[in-house]
């Protein structure tokens, strides 16, 4: 019986991969920072979880995964080494975790996440029970992870520290291709290359799937059909492609109802409760690798009518004093303007406040221009200050610099979470949407927002 021991346990990579290997019967142990519901989640299953870093927590462990976050100089990195444990990230990981699995891994800038839950949750209601990963809680299921028991395995497949260079799927989606990650990738021409990579490594008897409306997308279509990659395409503007969205209209309060096609031979009618066209595309996605593994398709577009969304992707908080609030992982101008507009449609008599924590100083300077255009579905905008992740300030940032950039008549700057959260109680009005974008803490924004809401019907009762 193999112990695995994971550097960074609390994390939602990581912490999935654990949930997995306890499954498979593996002993588990893990240390983290601090403790956070993933790692309490995964002590609770079994694994023994330490919080803080020590030498005595790799002791019997046989392998050492750390998160990507983890340094060369952390103890127990160095005393596994010296002990000739293997230390390994996910990369080098994820071949051997995934040996026996036809592996279905959904990659791209944005869309992935929603995307892998939906096709996990899609198998699963169709009682075909795969693995899977997935880098928020698929909520029809309650959980982002499982071993399954059958030869399918879903993974979300992130291209942070070129992580998806490590595994091999039989089938690959990518979703859209757009810079980001500066930090780890300077340019986009090095950010589309390491789509290329991930392209190279689809077994030989792979299929790629990719969206024919998004121009990184086109470009890696050419790249893969040149190395003899079987691709097929899907789009909801262009007819050529492979499979072919139409005569898609929204249902109040809900998604889009749209016909799925192929070629010239329309294939079903599905019916969306996520919100927006971006999950119209997710859902072809999901089909199209249905149709591939031979499901029947009517079955497969009534699944994806019962998904109810992805942890943290437009997740409706509540409703307190008619104001609803919503908590949306939206990190990247084009994520942020697309749930926007998504927003609007789904509400569009409702004024909508966009309450934006910028994530990483090199992520926001690099897309400033754009972050600046992203608001235009908003009536009012609020920004935090930036969650600074694993960097510092440069000299080249301000919070003068940021608000200046935004493009919007209605901007306030909060340098605090309560300062933020008291504007928002005093502010907003009836029938309000807000709306919080965050891949930090900013959902204590939300939280508290909901609470102070929740005590105002109290007192007024």
């Amino acid at each position: 019986m193999t112990h695995t021991h994971l550097i960074g346990i609390g994390g939602t990579g990581l912490s999935a991969i654990a949930q997995v290997l306890l499954e498979r019967g593996e002993v588990v142990s893990g240390s983290d920072r601090q403790s956070s519901p993933q790692s309490e989640s995964v002590q609770a299953a079994g694994a023994k979880v330490t919080i803080g870093h020590a030498a005595e927590n790799v002791t019997g462990a046989d392998m050492v995964l750390r998160s990507s976050a983890v340094p060369d100089d952390n103890v127990e990195v160095q005393v596994a080494l010296a002990a000739n444990i293997p230390v390994v990230k996910r990369i080098d990981y994820f071949g051997d975790f995934l040996s026996d699995k036809n592996t279905i891994a959904i990659a791209g800038s944005h869309g992935k996440t929603t995307t892998s839950a939906m096709v996990a949750w899609m198998l699963t209601d169709l009682e075909i029970a795969p693995g899977f990963i997935v880098g928020g809680e698929v909520e029809n299921l309650g959980k982002n992870a499982t071993a399954g028991n059958s030869k399918y395995f879903v993974i979300e497949a992130d291209e942070y520290d070129y992580m998806f260079w490590g595994i091999s799927p039989e089938i690959a989606v990518v979703t859209n291709i757009e810079h980001d990650h500066p930090d780890c990738f300077p340019t986009k021409e090095i950010y589309a290359t390491a789509f290329e990579g991930f392209a190279d490594r689809i077994t030989k008897s792979g299929v790629l799937i990719l969206c024919l409306d998004d121009p990184g997308a086109r470009g890696l279509s050419a790249y893969a059909k040149e190395k003899g990659i079987m691709v097929l395409s899907y789009s909801i503007e262009n007819d050529q492609a492979d499979y072919f969205a139409n005569n898609y209209s929204p249902v109040p309060l809900a998604g889009y109802t749209f016909d799925v096609n192929k070629g010239n031979q329309k294939l079903t009618t599905a019916s969306l409760q996520v919100p927006g066209k971006h999950n119209v595309l997710n859902a072809l996605a999901a089909l199209i690798i249905a149709d591939i593994i031979g499901l029947d398709l009517i079955s497969v577009a009534e699944s994806l009518s019962k998904f109810t969304g992805a942890g943290r992707r437009f997740d409706i908080l509540g409703e307190a004093s008619s104001i609803l609030i919503i908590d949306d992982y939206g990190h990247h101008p084009t994520e942020i303007k697309a749930t926007l507009s998504a927003t609007k449609v789904r509400y569009p008599n409702r004024r909508i406040w966009a309450v934006w924590q910028p994530h990483t100083f090199s992520r926001t300077l690099e897309l400033l221009e754009a972050f600046g255009n992203s608001f235009v579905d908003a009536d009012q905008v609020v920004i935090t200050k930036v969650y600074a992740a694993r960097e510092e300030a440069p000299a080249t940032y301000s919070p003068e610099k940021l608000i200046s950039a935004i493009d919007h008549e209605n901007v306030f700057y909060a340098d605090t979470h309560p300062l933020a959260t008291n504007y928002l109680t005093q502010n907003t009005s009836p029938e309000d949407v807000v709306i919080v974008f965050s891949a930090g803490d900013a959902t204590e924004i939300s939280a508290q927002l909901l609470d102070n809401l929740q005590l105002g019907e109290q007192i007024n009762e």
